[in-house]
């Protein structure tokens, strides 16, 4: 198991790893509470979509650890779960059927791209100023949705943020959280995050303000109400309408899914010669799951940014993910105990986590403005539209215009261009 998952080599060991699993699953399990009441308002069926959540991810996670050895979770994305519903089925009226084909479809293009290499020849021609810029702008990212989840940042009318009540209870318990695990990195502590989460989930059920469970084990949802439905709907794509959906869920979860890849390959030190180790395998498994999480009955799939918070604990590789698969194969049996893994409990590793990933800025030439314009509007533009692609592809459509007013446009890569004007094309359109 050692030889396989690189052990020696990335110098890591049985309990680095199982504790950054942990960490990692702690940090996105609230996604087994949150994807099914987002979707469920489309109207799909709460309990199945609970199960296919959590099948998704286990499957995604396995693929990504066991095929590519990267310390990675996957499961339904926040943005697109949130895209998905409201936009595509409340907004446009599309049932949930099609839309769920949508994505299935989406998935299938994702396969073919990653088994052509399509997707990992884009990912390894983006210049290393930009990566590294991604790298810290999804720090900066992720530290704003812990802020947000702590209650420490609200949102103001007038200011459009604002510091939250510093006198709420579940504020002031994300705060405990905070300090404590802050306490426990400067000092030295492995697994800081991760003694912190606990120590906060301990606190809030002994002040009441996180519900003790009143039992542990609870049914597995049926599966029934969407398993393979997409099979059923494949005819009735074929509509510009929803060609368009597909084409949004390909672009979003494409730029999403590249972004936690190089932030996670950067933060835990693999990242070689400006190239990610087995990315073509990565993305390969990242679009299998998103095939998969289509049949279970889920909306598109992608590598979750907080897989940096088991990175920031020691994770560095596939045998990570193989643990997040298994907390959440335990999880689809033990869904009471998921309530005491509230906003408040996963906040604060989030923001140390977006504190530890903004390092990443420092490796950015700040001395040519072609570099730091481009980088800065990267980093900044991730936590102000809340989408990571967003900011990916802002930085994108910049770099080429300031190396061209430099007369160096044959330091950019010709795919970099291509991209450019699909990314100014669809904000034109989208």
């Amino acid at each position: 198991m050692k030889t396989f998952f690189q052990f020696a080599e990335r110098k890591t060991t049985y309990r680095k790893e199982t504790l950054a699993g942990i960490t990692t699953f702690l940090s996105m399990a609230y996604i087994l509470v949150v994807n099914p009441i987002i979707l469920s308002q489309a109207g799909m069926d709460k309990g199945a979509l609970f199960t296919a959540t959590a099948l998704s991810a286990i499957v995604g996670s396995l693929l990504i650890g066991i095929m590519a050895n990267f310390p990675i979770g996957i499961a339904p994305s926040m943005g697109l779960n949130s895209f998905f519903t409201f936009s595509v089925c409340i907004g446009m009226g599309v049932p949930w059927e099609i839309a769920l084909t949508g994505v299935f479809v989406a998935g299938i293009i994702f396969m073919i791209l990653s088994v052509m290499k399509i997707r990992e020849k884009i990912i390894n021609v983006i210049p290393q100023d930009l990566k590294y810029a991604i790298a810290g702008g999804i720090g900066f990212f992720v530290a704003f949705i812990g802020f947000k989840n702590a209650g420490l940042v609200v949102a103001n009318p007038e200011t459009f943020v604002s510091i939250g009540n510093l006198s709420s209870p579940t504020t002031l318990l994300a705060v405990f959280g905070f300090i404590i695990t802050l306490m426990m990195l400067v000092k030295g502590i492995k697994g800081g995050i991760f003694y912190g989460m606990v120590a906060t989930t301990v606190l809030g059920m002994i002040i009441g303000k996180i519900n003790v469970p009143h039992s542990m084990i609870g049914k597995v949802p049926s599966l029934e109400p969407t398993f393979g439905v997409v099979f059923t709907h494949l005819g009735d794509i074929f509509t510009l309408e929803i060609l368009a959906v597909i084409f949004t869920f390909l672009f979003v979860a494409f730029f999403d899914t590249a972004g936690a890849l190089i932030a996670v390959a950067s933060q835990a030190g693999i990242m070689k010669d400006n190239k990610i180790p087995n990315a073509g395998r990565a993305l390969l498994a990242d679009s299998a799951s998103g095939v998969a999480g289509a049949i279970f009955g889920t909306s598109t799939t992608a590598s979750f940014v907080e897989s940096s918070a088991g990175v920031a604990v020691g994770g560095r590789t596939g045998f990570t993910s193989v643990i997040i698969a298994l907390c959440f194969s335990i999880a689809l049996f033990f869904s009471p105990i998921l309530s005491v893994i509230t906003p408040e409990v996963t906040a604060p590793a989030l923001i140390i986590v977006g504190a530890l990933m903004a390092t990443e800025v420092r490796h950015i030439n700040w001395n040519r403005l072609e570099i730091v314009i481009p980088s800065f509007v990267t980093i900044i533009m991730m936590p102000l539209t809340f989408s990571v692609a967003t900011g990916i592809a802002l930085g994108f459509i910049l770099y080429p215009f300031a190396m061209i007013s430099l007369k160096k446009w044959k330091d950019v890569h010709p795919i970099m261009y291509i991209l450019c004007g699909l990314f100014i094309v669809y904000f034109a359109f989208s």
